[in-house]
Formats: C-alpha cells, sequence, structure tokens
C-alpha cells in the first residue's frame, strides 16, 4: 500500500502542468476471472518539454504509446505509475494492460453469486481507485470527460454514468456497451457495474422539463425483498426538494440506484450511477432506525449529484464540505420531504454522538484538515468530516437564516458548475447572500479542533425565582478554543406525568460566562435544557437539579428531539468519567421502555452495553450484565407485540446473554419453544440467536454448518463466519485470526464479520495471547494489504475487550517505537484512546 500512495505537493505539480482533455477507456470483461483487459486512451494538454506520469495500478502493461512514439513498458511502467516525459502541448496517450478484479471493495469489485455462481461487477473508486481499472491523472482537480466501452457476456446488464446504450453482438456470447462521454466529472465519479442485475424502472420530469430516467438494481437472488416503488418514491421526494432549494436542476442525464454486493461504505456518489450496500435490501426484518437510514442515505447520495459531481473540491482537504453538505442536506430532506419527520432526533442521537467521540480522540483535527497525501484522507472519512461538519453546517443556517444559506449555494453551483473549487469559493456566495463577515466565523469553527462543554450556573431566591443565569463554557486542554455558539435554552415543567417545554429563549453564547438576563424574574423550572433543538455543537451538561428530574422523569419528556439531548447529555458525562458508569445503567434501564424513537433506542442500547461491559468497575461486572441481561429480556417480553422496540429488546438481550439461564431463553427462542407474540424468528434474526448461543459456549461448529447449509447465501456465509469466529476457546479464536493474519484471501465482508466474532468474548482473557500478536502483525498488515482491508484488521482485532492497564501499556509502547507511518499511527492511537476511557470510566464508576 505505502507504494500507491500520492502527495498533495504531487498533485498540485501535476496540475499545473496538466489540462485532461478526454479520457476512451475499452474494456473487456471476458478474459477470466482474475483479470480484465483495459486500454486507455487519454487526450491532455501539458507544458511542452515536461515530464509527469500517470496512475495505473496494474498486472501486465503490455504498451505504452505517447504521441505515436512507442514507450517500453519495462522502463516506464512500475506497476502503479507510468513515466511520461518529454511531452508535447497537446499530447495522445495509449496503454494497453491488463487490470486485476479485487474482493476488497476497491477498484473493480468482482463477486460470485453462491445461490446461481452467476458473477456480480461494480466499481468503487473514491478515494484512489479508478486507476485500478483505467490509467488516469488520479486526483480531482484534473475533470475530463469519460467514454467507456465495455465487453461483456450478453445477458448482463452494464451501466455507467451515462445512459446505457443498445448493446452490439461481439463473439459468441458476449457484447459490446459503447457508453456516450460523460460532462467534465473527476475521475473518483466515474463508475462501471456490469452483470445479470434485476433491474426496475422509471422516470420523473426534472425541473427543467426533462425526463430522467430512473433504474433500481440489485443481484437477481435478491430481487424479491427489493421494495423499488418506495426507492423511486424517497427519489422523487429528494429531486423536488433538491431543485426546489438549489435553484439548480439535477445536472445529470438518468438516475441509477444499484444496490451492490460485498461494499464497504453505505453508498458512494458516482455521477448518475450511486451505489448502495445491499443491506439496504431487506431479506429479513430490520429495525426502524435501518429503515430510516437508508432514506437518509438515499438523499444523501442524491445531494452530492450537485455538491461533490457538479461542483468538486479541489483537493481532499475539502472532503468535509462534500460530506458535511450532504448529511447537512440529507437530514434537511429527510424531515420536510418525508415521513420520517424526526430525522434531526436521529442526527442528534447517532451523527452528533459520532461527532462528539470523534472530537475526544487524540487524533481529532479541525474540519479543514491537512491532507498531505492519499493516506490521509483514506482516514479522514471519519465522525468529524460527516458529523461535526453537518453539526456546524447546521449551526451556520441558523446564523446566517435559512434562505440567505440556500441563496447562497444556488449561487455557487451556478457559479462553479462543472469546476473544482475551495472553501473560500462556498463562503464568497454566502457571505454575499447574508451579508455577513464569515471569516472570523471560518477561523473558530473549521480551523480549530476539539468540542466545548457548556453548563447552566442558575441561582435562584426562596421562592425559586430565577436571580442569576449564566451560560459557561469550558474547552479541552490540549484544544483551548472558545468558540461562538447559537443556541436554544428550554424550560421544562411536569404537567399530568409529562415534562412538557413551558419556555424557549435563542441567543448567541460567547466566551467563557454568558450572561442570560432574560430568563432573571421567571420560577426556575423542574428541568433546564441547554441548546434545546439542538442548534449548538457542544456537549452539554445538566444542573444537578434538572439531572435529578431526568433520572426520575427522563421518558416522561414529551419532544423526541428533547429525550435524545438528555440522554446524550447523561451519555457525555458517563463517558468523561464525571459520573459512575453504573449510574447510566440505571437511567437507561428505568426509561428506555417508552423511547419511541428508533434510532434513540438503537445507539442508547449500544452505549449500555459499552457501559456495561467496558466502564463498569471489574469487581462486580459479571453481576451488573446478568442484571441488565435480565432486564433486556423482561423489557422484550413485555414490549408491544410486533413493535419496533420488541424487536430491539431481542436483539440486545441476545447480544449479552451470558449466563445459563440468558442462553436457555436465547435457545427455546431459536427452536420455538418460547414465543413472542409479533415476533418472528426470521433468517437473519436466527443467525444472531445462534451466534449468541455459540459465544455462550453451547453451539458450535455443527450447528453452524446446519444453518449455513439452510442459508447458503452471501449474508448466510457472512453469518457463518461471524459465528465461527465467536467460538469461546483459544482455539476458536486462533483459527479467526488465522483466517485473516496468515491467510489473505477472505472477501472484504468476511473480514469484517470475522473480526466481530474474534471480538465476542464473555470470558475477555480469551483474547490475552492476542496482545503480541496484534503489535507483531501492524507493519506487514498495513504494507501488505489494501487500505480497505488493513484497516479493517488494524480496528477489528485490536483486542479491545480487555481494557486493562497491560493492553495500555503494550500500545504505548508500539507507538513510542513506530513514530513514522502517520495513518497506521493514528487508527492505533484511536484504539488506544478507547481503553484509556474505559479505564478512567472503570476508576470512577469504583469509587
Amino acid at each position: 500500500m505505502p507504494g500507491e500512495n500520492l502527495t498533495r505537493i504531487e498533485a498540485e505539480e501535476r496540475a499545473a502542468l496538466v489540462t485532461a482533455h478526454d479520457y476512451d477507456v475499452v474494456l473487456d470483461l471476458t478474459t477470466g476471472p482474475e483479470t480484465f483487459r483495459s486500454t486507455t486512451t487519454v487526450r491532455f494538454a501539458a507544458s511542452a518539454g515536461a515530464s509527469t506520469f500517470i496512475d495505473a495500478i496494474t498486472r501486465t502493461v503490455h504498451s505504452v504509446t505517447l504521441n505515436g512514439r512507442e514507450l517500453d513498458p519495462a522502463t516506464v511502467a512500475d506497476g502503479v505509475r507510468i513515466a511520461l516525459d518529454d511531452l508535447a502541448d497537446e499530447n495522445v496517450l495509449v496503454v494497453d494492460a491488463d487490470a486485476e478484479y479485487t474482493n476488497t471493495g476497491e477498484g473493480l469489485h468482482r463477486f460470485v453469486d453462491p445461490v446461481d455462481d452467476e458473477v456480480y461487477l461494480y466499481t468503487q473508486f473514491e478515494v484512489p481507485d479508478s486507476r485500478r481499472m483505467f490509467a488516469v491523472f488520479e486526483q480531482p482537480d484534473l475533470k475530463a470527460a469519460f467514454r467507456f466501452t465495455v465487453t461483456a457476456p450478453d445477458h448482463w446488464q452494464v451501466v455507467s454514468n451515462q445512459t446505457t446504450p443498445e448493446p452490439v453482438p461481439a463473439d459468441e456470447g458476449t457484447a459490446t456497451w459503447a457508453f456516450a462521454p460523460t460532462p467534465r466529472v473527476s475521475s473518483y465519479i466515474t463508475a462501471l457495474i456490469a452483470g445479470p442485475y434485476s433491474v426496475t424502472r422509471s422516470e420523473l420530469t426534472s425541473s427543467d422539463g426533462r425526463t430522467i430516467p430512473l433504474g433500481v438494481f440489485s443481484r437477481a437472488s435478491l430481487a424479491e425483498y427489493l421494495d423499488a416503488d418506495y426507492v423511486f418514491e424517497k427519489t422523487r421526494q429528494g429531486f423536488a426538494y433538491f431543485e426546489a432549494q438549489f435553484g439548480v436542476a439535477y445536472p445529470f442525464e438518468k438516475y441509477d440506484q444499484l444496490f451492490v454486493p460485498e461494499f464497504n461504505a453505505g453508498a458512494m456518489e458516482n455521477a448518475g450511477a450511486v451505489t448502495f450496500t445491499e443491506t439496504y435490501v431487506f431479506r429479513s426484518k430490520v429495525t426502524d432506525a435501518i429503515r430510516e437510514r437508508r432514506v437518509v442515505t438515499i438523499l444523501h447520495e442524491l445531494a452530492h449529484m450537485w455538491f461533490g459531481d457538479l461542483v468538486t473540491m479541489k483537493w481532499w482537504n475539502d472532503l468535509w464540505l462534500n460530506e458535511s453538505f450532504a448529511e447537512w442536506a440529507s437530514t434537511m430532506a429527510t424531515a420536510e420531504a418525508t415521513e420520517w419527520t424526526e430525522a434531526w432526533t436521529t442526527f442528534a442521537a447517532m451523527e452528533k454522538s459520532w461527532a462528539y467521540r470523534q472530537d475526544q480522540l487524540p487524533s481529532t483535527h479541525p474540519i479543514v484538515a491537512e491532507i498531505r497525501d492519499l493516506e490521509d484522507v483514506q482516514v479522514n472519512f471519519d465522525g468529524i468530516t460527516y458529523a461535526k461538519g453537518g453539526s456546524v453546517l447546521k449551526q451556520l443556517v441558523a446564523w446566517v437564516g435559512r434562505e440567505a444559506f440556500f441563496a447562497g449555494v444556488g449561487a455557487y453551483f451556478r457559479k462553479h458548475a462543472w469546476g473544482n473549487t475551495t472553501l473560500a469559493d462556498l463562503l464568497a456566495e454566502l457571505e454575499t447572500a447574508s451579508g455577513r463577515d464569515l471569516s472570523a466565523w471560518a477561523a473558530l469553527w473549521l480551523e480549530t479542533a476539539g468540542v466545548n462543554t457548556l453548563r447552566p450556573e442558575i441561582e435562584t431566591d426562596a421562592s425559586g425565582t430565577i436571580t442569576s443565569f449564566a451560560v459557561l463554557q469550558s474547552a479541552a486542554d490540549d484544544y483551548p478554543t472558545i468558540r461562538p455558539h447559537r443556541l436554544a435554552i428550554g424550560f421544562y415543567d411536569l404537567a399530568d406525568g409529562a415534562l412538557v417545554r413551558t419556555h424557549r429563549v435563542e441567543l448567541d453564547v460567547d466566551g467563557e460566562r454568558t450572561e442570560v438576563a432574560e430568563l432573571v424574574g421567571r420560577a426556575r423550572p423542574d428541568l433546564v435544557l441547554l441548546n434545546d433543538d439542538d442548534l449548538a455543537y457542544a456537549k452539554v451538561r445538566l444542573d444537578e437539579a434538572s439531572l435529578e428530574v431526568a433520572i426520575a422523569h427522563l421518558s416522561s419528556i414529551a419532544n423526541p428531539l428533547a429525550r435524545s439531548l438528555v440522554w446524550g447529555s447523561a451519555w457525555d458525562a458517563t463517558r468523561d468519567a464525571e459520573t459512575p458508569a453504573r449510574d447510566w445503567i440505571a437511567l437507561v434501564l428505568g426509561n428506555i421502555a417508552t423511547e419511541t424513537e428508533s434510532t434513540t433506542l438503537r445507539t442508547t442500547l449500544a452505549q449500555l452495553a459499552l457501559a456495561a461491559t467496558a466502564y463498569t468497575a471489574p469487581e462486580g461486572r459479571d453481576d451488573l450484565v446478568r442484571e441488565v441481561a435480565d432486564t433486556l429480556w423482561t423489557l422484550a417480553q413485555g414490549a408491544e407485540a410486533g413493535s419496533d422496540a420488541q424487536f430491539q429488546f431481542v436483539k440486545a438481550f441476545a447480544a449479552m446473554a451470558e449466563s445459563s439461564s440468558h442462553l436457555d431463553a436465547v435457545a427455546a427462542l431459536l427452536a420455538g419453544d418460547t414465543t413472542l407474540e409479533g415476533l418472528d424468528i426470521d433468517t437473519d434474526l436466527g443467525w444472531e440467536l445462534l451466534i449468541a448461543l455459540v459465544a455462550g459456549g453451547v453451539a458450535g461448529d455443527a450447528e453452524i454448518d446446519a444453518r449455513l447449509a439452510e442459508d447458503d447465501t452471501a449474508t448466510g456465509r457472512q453469518s457463518a463466519a461471524h459465528a465461527r469466529a465467536a467460538l469461546p476457546t483459544l482455539d476458536g479464536k486462533q483459527r479467526a485470526w488465522d483466517s485473516l493474519v496468515v491467510a489473505s484471501d477472505a472477501p472484504n465482508t468476511i473480514v469484517r464479520t470475522t473480526a466481530l466474532g474474534f471480538q465476542r468474548a464473555a470470558d475477555a482473557s480469551l483474547l490475552e495471547p492476542f496482545v503480541a500478536q496484534y503489535f507483531d502483525m501492524l507493519e506487514r498488515i498495513w504494507n501488505d494489504r489494501s487500505y480497505a482491508i488493513a484497516e479493517k484488521l488494524i480496528v477489528g482485532l485490536y483486542p479491545a475487550p480487555l481494557a486493562n492497564e497491560a493492553l495500555a501499556d503494550a500500545t504505548r509502547a508500539w507507538l513510542d517505537a513506530h513514530p513514522d507511518i502517520p495513518a497506521l499511527r493514528r487508527l492505533v492511537a484511536e484504539n488506544l484512546a478507547g481503553v484509556e476511557r474505559a479505564l478512567a470510566a472503570q476508576a470512577r464508576d469504583g469509587r
């Protein structure tokens, strides 16, 4: 992997020399299961006499021809780059090569469906992997037109950025598809998806009167589960919303959405050909949280068609702007244009909790990060880039005004269409539209790291009337910036058994202390909530009296967003070791039964499991974990039949089942001896229950084999790998380890699910032998594996469940001995931060 890097300096130097015009890419996908033929013709301008290089990760380069001159591949090509010397003012380069299919989710990924043995292909090019399919100047500011010509089996669907043409018969059983050229786009949003995909088609009318063809695709063996009509409905709602708000029509000629196998991320914004993880094709019941997340993802990728595809960052330091804008815009559209009207509650529960967690790691960075090379950007797809950036944009909208914000964004799209920009270009349009100077705001919010903490300071007289009210702001010692915040303060009182808001003020908070004079003279309410409506990006603390009311009555807060903010405040205090984990556990177990928002429920249950297993003092932890599991089972039995809460409580119970009585309950559910009204033990829930039994030591390889025989699908094989890695024996853990570290042929999804099973250990001491093995393998894995696989191994095989001083000491020792390779160090340092936070929480819980 290190030999495949590209630095920002190299990219700037190349952009100063080269202007790309267009690419003709001819691909033959009929040459076998390992490689495909790729012939690329590139036309580009350059500084006469200059030298540069083009990117091409290849197995074999057959020929390189520059301006009619044959170059020796053995001399100019090293498998990653091709050197180009003595350039002319205008140049034509032809590269004929064999490139490799991958099973890592990078480049051109190849998958064989175990159900019908059919081959499915798709590309994933962000950040630097179009070079795995064709020779290319792999950087976002060298835009060009791309024309793809593809030969493939004649029964396949072949999809790219432009409308799929009629195929022309080639050799027996094959055909050739010659696509029209794209508009000028960056290489990382070009795409090719090919295979016997099942497709449903529709269309819509754009705001400029054009008919936009729509397609929804999945593997044939999953087609019966794909609700294409619903996907089309959300797509139409998104088109109407974004075109109206941006004032700019959809910029491409068609819009296909393709659910593809073994996908690393949630989705990818390829222009006019968006790819999604096929976990969004629901073959079994999923939580409402996942259903809502699919809608947000659909709208996130659609927003990218304007922000990212039509107008693209110059270099990856502005990646945050692409992703933050899409996060903010998709949440706004979900809340205002679809039935998921509480999307901002979901954003607070999931995205912002991710952002706060990321912003407190030692690897935190300003939203506008320094991106020195491709390795830097690979590790920057994080909670800062997505969630903190989206949170800060939400605050910016509140500050400049929604109408001015959208006016500025529309002007930005019109001015820079098909071009590349920097943050300054967007801020200039927002300043013009709003009349505000954004330079100070940008410096404080975008160029500094860390999250502030806000606390109320309230004084009252004997009658309970407020005599003084101030908002206190603090910052971490390492990141001491004090920032301006636009926020609301909500007063909540108990009335008829509910906590309802009785008063709200909105104000600007700045400095370490902000007096709120307008609250003086009012009666102190039962609960005071800073950052009501979640306008600001900051951790919030409740005053002591409000915290007592929250613990007793959190479930009585009528507003789901306010409830989510209180959950988040209490969790932040637990993570920061300000309050003991057992208090958080009591809060959850006492209030979670009536939580109505699926994502809040899902997030809180995950936090409950972490608190119980890692943040509690080791003495007495086993008893506490049993109490949590007992309560979850009671909650599952008492939940409304067929409800999302029932489903989530069952899943959470199975994940924590360890005692014999718990495992007996899980086994009875799986066997059908115990039933819960409205709960169907379908295929995927059945796997979760079996994994719990395997992790508990009461099922093993025989039961896994039997279930896999009934579900020999891609998802079934992933679940089987998860189950085998969860075996609670040293031999089982070593087998899982060796299948990923010694062997190197596992596809990306099997790597991910095996790592999940490896980390599942009720007896964490099972993982002690892997501490030394972990640090021994790090450099080799980083050097030998692709980034997507290396990251999964470095994070997924870290024996975090140990959460003890010995693991922390071993991690610090490795970091001290390895000062180089910043991107690898970042991943390891983030692992360490999780252990250090757990140790601090354990110490607090033990006091």
